[in-house]
């Protein structure tokens, strides 16, 4: 019996399926011909799930430590955020001040 492994190349900086996670499209309308709104949109979304972040992340070889590192300290900084929210909802804490809008 003669079995073969088929080996995939890729580029060192190409996304492998476990990496990525759930991959989702982005989609902006451009109205009116109006790219400059569009294109302020579509920064505000990347903004919002991380993609910015993401690209930077990526843009350089992370050593498995310093990964490790990132993600507790990642963590830790969520667990800290959602803490100070349960103890404002629970009156603990005052309310953040709101910026006030333009």
């Amino acid at each position: 019996m003669n079995s073969k492994r088929e080996h995939s190349r890729q580029a060192p900086g190409a996304l492998h399926a476990t990496d990525q996670g759930e991959r989702t499209i982005v989609q902006i309308v451009v109205r009116d011909n109006n790219v400059e709104q569009a294109l302020k949109a579509l920064k505000k979304k990347m903004q919002r799930e991380g993609t910015f972040r993401e690209m930077k992340r990526r843009n350089h070889y992370e050593k498995p430590s310093e990964k490790k590192a990132r993600q507790k300290a990642e963590a830790i900084r969520r667990a800290r955020k959602l803490a100070r929210k349960r103890a404002q909802r629970e009156g603990l804490l005052p309310k953040p001040k709101t910026a006030a809008r333009r």
